[in-house]
């Protein structure tokens, strides 16, 4: 598995002259792009980008490359790309917008921000930046900007992700991690070391389990697809869990074919066979976990022949999957958005992580291995919080209502709960959305149709992104164009190593970027701050030295050594030697020190403390009746290769392999309703509809539709009725917001119901008019899930 290449031709250089280009060493994470950071080969001439490679003598993408990256010249010089600051000149929806200067900008954000701090009065009786909320897109390297700009700039607490609902994108995940054992954990492919395969101390996982994730299509956060095929080539066998036939799933020993929305109980179900056959670490449990004895009891009402009843799985391959994990030295766990994207998110999360822990597979080489931002150098979402005070974070909207946001496990408001605020003005009015790298009516937000109808209501929206896009063209009265990856400079810690992003293009006409952004606008309103640097790698430089983590050089010296590799996250079983907690002792960080299977402050906040089974919120068992209405289940959030979210609509090499948004159906489906490869479907419920193109999925289960997400159409129309067909093809017509579990995380975007036919001339129309014109999909009740 070593990675052969010429390294006369590939240098570790951070920057060289080759054949009339110049060549920057660098990584990209920010669009066009996904969760990773891959290392890259920008070559320019008299600054612009003429091609890119992948960088070899990076250990951790080892030179491979997907469409966004190699298609990344098409992207940063789109003629449809935002060019200068842009100013509404008409009523909003109406796409019509006047050129105006940074400055012109800069003077509208202090003239806005004046009026709000003067009008907004709310049920606190403060009056002050609060009404000002920042949305932001997924986790890349352009989240911390407008987290810094928000609470640093602005002063406001009020922090969400775009209309997410319920934060269910890795956060249900991350924050089981942090309750049970006070670190995350990923899978090791080795990828925490810079010789990977060859390092001494790791070692290949005998058994992988994939699940609620295709890690091919995804390259979810900080693991790449590809390395899954490497384990595969180097003696992994696998068990994955998905109602669709992927190729991992074709590939694989064991394929448990799960009914979306159950794998809390199927993970229970591992369990019951783990321990009732004495096949769980002895030494683990007996000495670093808490509460064992309790989740024994709790298992047994999750016998395999029940639980194969609730997830439609046969019960003696249930029993295969976990003897053959739990046999495996070492074992590990890949998931995925899938686990996050029902109302047992963090159920289901707690009972992996307790299936990880209690195997002994827990920071073990070739297991899950507990990691951290590389230098912990993690100003993410959480950026610029220690600007604001005590008495201003009560004044958050909704965390009141959620005990796991109150006590800071995220650095988010509950976005269902900030909706909430937009249509009854509860506890206060939001006076503007600050949109920074997100798209909500086309891509995260739920029930798409309802946010359209509340943002009206909100009276100033700025948008920062590359294109015009849905969201923009409907609600903004500014928008500002960033700068790309390869035209800025900044850093990625996710998780390791710490790596820079090296400006190696000229900008595209007026775009700036990010780092930029936030600085000049913290010299306006924070200059006792903001002032102290005199350019973006001082403020750089500043963000990554962190208080002392250990980061003894300066932003141009990263710049150099391109990426640097820390060594706490090589390390395994770091509980045993102290390397956890600040107190030096070994341990968790946890109340107890141990892995807490039973969780303390789950007791304490009202919640069950041990993982439970909850039947999805519609389904055949828990809405039987509505279950003969709509008698699919419906999925969505099914990934392209190639496009990430709602991003590259515009290039014609990614249209020409996605031309538009299709939708997988079994066979089983096509037949019963009258459809072949390549016709139109309506999906619909009693939320809304929208339509796909057929592709008929071999495998997939039987009574399961899989609509793709992102979709939006940037050749057609801007100007509302249309909004570039946003709603037309748009899954999230038919999903929920308010839906959740107790915690507050994990909504069901995957596991709810819908009716699909055939879409004809009698029966086509525009959803997209219906609801900018008509003021179509509503009226419904959207009353929250508590559970059982």
């Amino acid at each position: 598995m070593i990675n052969e290449f010429n390294k006369d031709l590939y240098k570790e250089d951070w920057r060289w002259y080759e054949d009339g280009y110049e060549v920057t060493r660098t990584s990209v994470w920010t669009g066009p792009g996904c969760h990773n950071g891959c290392g890259v080969l920008c070559y320019t001439k008299d600054g612009k980008l003429e091609k890119i490679e992948g960088d070899p003598n990076f250990g951790y993408s080892q030179g491979r490359l997907c469409l966004r990256c190699i298609n990344m010249v098409e992207s940063i010089y789109n003629n449809d790309r935002l060019k200068w600051p842009l100013l509404r000149d008409g009523e909003k929806g109406e796409n019509k917008w006047k050129r105006v200067t940074w400055d012109q900008a800069f003077d509208w954000i202090e003239e806005t921000y004046g009026k709000i701090c003067d009008t907004i009065k709310n049920d606190f009786g403060g009056i002050g930046p609060e009404g000002i909320v920042t949305l932001s897109g997924t986790g890349r390297n352009a989240m911390w900007h407008g987290a810094m700009i928000l609470r640093a700039v602005f002063g406001s607490p009020n922090m969400a992700f775009g209309f997410l609902s319920a934060d269910s994108c890795y956060q249900p995940r991350m924050t089981a991690n942090l309750l049970k054992e006070g670190d995350c954990w990923i899978l090791d492919a080795s990828q925490l070391h810079p010789d990977r395969y060859e390092n001494k101390d790791w070692k290949c996982p005998e058994v992988v389990v994939v699940w609620g994730n295709e890690p091919l299509a995804s390259n979810p956060d900080g693991f790449m697809g590809h390395w899954l095929v490497d384990l595969m080539r180097l003696g992994s066998k696998f068990v994955v869990i998905d109602p669709a036939l992927t190729w991992l799933a074709s590939k694989a020993e064991i394929w448990l074919r799960v009914r979306p929305g159950t794998d809390c109980a199927l993970a229970l179900a591992f369990l019951n066979v783990i321990i009732n056959e004495d096949l769980y670490d002895h030494e683990f449990v007996e000495n670093w976990c808490y509460g064992f004895d309790e989740l024994t009891e709790r298992v047994q009402d999750y016998d395999p022949a029940k639980v194969a009843e609730i997830c439609w799985v046969d019960a003696e391959d249930i029993k295969a999957a976990a003897r053959l994990y739990a046999q495996a030295a070492p074992g590990a766990v890949q998931w995925g958005l899938a686990i996050d994207m029902q109302i047992s998110a963090m159920e289901a999360s707690a009972a992996i992580s307790d299936l990880v822990a209690i195997t002994g597979n827990l920071d073990i080489p070739g297991g899950n291995v507990l990691v951290r931002y590389a230098y912990n150098s993690s100003k993410k979402y959480g950026c610029g919080l220690e600007f604001i005070s005590q008495e201003m974070l009560d004044r958050r909207i909704g965390t009141d209502q959620s005990p796991i946001h109150k006590a800071g496990y995220t650095p988010f408001i509950p976005p269902d709960l900030l909706l909430e605020a937009m249509e009854t003005g509860v506890p206060y009015m939001p006076q503007m959305l600050w949109v920074h790298g997100t798209n909500p009516i086309a891509n995260m937000g739920g029930d798409a149709p309802r946010i359209y109808r509340a943002w009206k209501n909100v009276p100033y929206t700025v948008v920062c992104d590359y294109y015009l896009t849905p969201t923009a063209v409907a609600f903004a009265d500014l928008v500002l164009p960033m700068a790309m990856s390869v035209e800025r400079d900044s850093f990625r810690s996710w998780w390791q190593p710490l790596r820079t992003i090296t400006a190696s293009a000229g900008r595209y006409f007026e775009c700036k970027m990010d780092e930029e952004l936030v600085l000049d606008l913290g010299k306006r309103f924070n200059p006792d701050f903001f002032g102290q640097f005199g350019d973006v790698h001082e403020f750089l430089t500043w963000m990554i030295q962190d208080d002392g983590n250990g980061v003894d050089y300066d932003f141009d010296e990263l710049n150099h050594r391109v990426y640097d590799w820390w060594d706490f996250n090589e390390t395994y079983k770091k509980y045993e030697k102290g390397m956890l907690r600040e107190d030096g002792q070994p341990g968790f960080v946890t109340a107890t020190g141990l892995y807490e299977i039973y969780s303390p402050l789950f007791d304490v906040w009202g919640f069950d403390p041990l993982p439970h089974h909850m039947e999805p919120f519609e389904g055949p068992y828990s809405t039987p009746e509505l279950y003969k209405q709509y008698p699919y289940i419906y999925t969505s959030g099914h990934r392209h290769i190639g496009m990430f979210h709602s991003e590259h609509r515009q290039l014609p090499t990614m249209r020409e392999i996605h031309p538009t948004a299709i939708a997988d159906l079994p066979a089983e489906i096509a037949k019963e309703i009258g459809v072949i490869e390549g016709d139109w479907v309506w999906f619909e419920n009693q939320r809304g509809k929208c339509k796909q193109q057929v592709h008929i999925a071999p495998g997939l289960l039987p009574n399961v539709v899989r609509a793709r997400h992102g979709w939006w159409f940037p050749e057609q129309q801007a100007a509302e009725p249309h909004l570039f067909g946003v709603f037309d093809c748009n899954g999230n017509n038919l999903t929920t917001m308010g839906v959740y579990g107790p915690t507050h995380y994990g909504a069901p975007y995957k596991s709810t119901l819908c009716n699909c036919y055939k879409v004809t001339p009698e029966n086509d129309c525009s959803p997209s008019e219906i609801v900018t014109k008509l003021g179509g999909f509503g009226g419904y009740d959207y009353t929250r899930y508590e559970g059982e």
